[in-house]
């Protein structure tokens, strides 16, 4: 199991300013944990810090039953049990994609390296570009030899930052399944680091949504989308409305919160909520539709374009 527990932790020459407080959890083997967050909310530091890349002062990390100690105690900073996937790519130009990955191997039976090289070439989608040299691969391949490099070894826990930033979109999808499917099945604790609600939503088992390097929600992905409270919350799942609900008819009991787009539809009878088209945003199956209400602007998902200016009644798909 890991467990973190981290008082405060800033950064030697800036120690009047916090970069995380209060952060505390603990994971089973096996377990995935998204660290969701804006940009400079904490996520990088967070995953430093357990790897052992700096030193905590006030607080105390475990894996199992051994404590971490940080780069002042380790002679090479970083646990040997772990591995961490940065944004800058730990990669060696100069050598074919499938040495990259294999230099983490023990070398003591080749046949068994190259059957290794090849299953983890399969996992990140590289298998044709095995003998290519690394120097002359894109952004996102190259991203994906990293986290291949990072597996050769079968860690016990990864530490993934923003691990498909650099990947395309038709390939992002399949190469998370392939990744964290991987993981799942060899039993290795992971934690991502991202904004991207997607990755956090259809992969985690617990999301750790962090603000200004403070705790905002943690909880599974079913319980952070179901209590979702303020616009930096449900920013990242979609366009949120803060909304007193009991304006609703039949909503008793109610309060502000925030309610996304899919929680709002358009009512073919007269409701306590009516509204002007403002704009609208084609999502490919569906429209993104932007309502002028005296609540204030809702957003709601439609399945076909409306005309603008139209007058439209709202209610709650699911209520509170």
């Amino acid at each position: 199991m890991l467990k973190v527990t981290i008082k405060d932790f800033s950064y030697p020459n800036t120690p009047e300013v916090l970069i995380l407080k209060d952060i505390v959890f603990s994971l089973k083997e096996g377990e995935h944990l998204v660290v969701l967050g804006e940009s400079g909310c904490g996520k990088s530091t967070l995953l430093h810090l357990i790897y052992g890349l700096l030193h905590l002062e006030n607080g105390l990390l475990f894996w199992k039953e051994k404590q971490l100690l940080g780069p002042q105690h380790n002679l090479v900073p970083g646990e040997l049990v772990m591995k961490l996937v940065a944004q800058e790519f730990n990669v060696m130009p100069f050598i074919s994609v499938a040495e990259n990955i294999a230099t983490h191997l023990k070398r003591n039976n080749k046949e068994q390296d190259a059957a290794r090289v090849d299953e983890l070439l399969e996992v990140v989608a590289l298998q044709e570009y095995k003998n290519t040299k690394v120097k002359n691969l894109s952004g996102g391949q190259k991203q994906r030899v990293a986290l291949a490099k990072a597996l050769a070894n079968t860690p016990e826990v990864i530490l993934l930052d923003e691990p498909f930033s650099n990947i395309d979109t038709f390939r992002k999808n399949k190469l998370r399944r392939n990744l964290y499917g991987y993981l799942k099945d060899n039993n290795i604790t992971c934690i991502t680091a991202t904004h991207d609600s997607d990755e956090a939503l259809g992969f985690a088992d617990t999301i750790l949504m962090l603000r200004d390097g403070t705790k905002e929600m943690m909880g599974s992905p079913q319980e952070i989308i179901s209590n979702l409270k303020t616009p930096y919350q449900a920013g990242f799942f979609g366009s949120g409305s803060v909304i007193d609900t009991r304006v609703f008819k039949g909503v008793k009991k109610g309060s502000l919160r925030t309610v996304l787009p899919y929680e709002l539809k358009i009512s073919k009878t007269p409701t306590a909520v009516s509204g002007v088209v403002l704009k609208q945003y084609f999502k490919g199956h569906y429209y993104e539709v932007q309502v002028q209400t005296p609540e204030g602007v809702l957003f709601l998902n439609h399945p076909t374009l409306l005309e603008e200016k139209t007058k439209v009644y709202l209610e709650l798909v699911r209520k509170p």
